[in-house]
């Protein structure tokens, strides 16, 4: 029914995405909170997206954020 690996082999697979999922998630949410300047409210507003919005949110911090924060600021 699950081919030659099993069904715990897809199982360890989800669950090792779930916790890499997890860690990037955690990471970028840190990230977010120590190293974004304080102008405005946009240290707060993308830590309400990361939280609120999970990986998604995180994802978006990661590829349209970030690397503008690293190019204004030369992190």
């Amino acid at each position: 029914m699950f081919g030659a690996m099993g069904f715990p082999f897809y199982m360890l697979i989800f669950i090792l995405i779930g916790i890499l999922a997890t860690v990037f998630w955690i990471w970028m949410l840190i990230d977010c909170a120590t190293k974004e300047p304080s102008q405005g409210n946009d240290k707060v507003v993308w830590i309400i997206i990361i939280v609120f919005t999970q990986v998604i949110g995180a994802l978006i911090y990661y590829f349209v954020r970030r690397p503008k924060r690293k190019a204004e600021f030369d992190e």
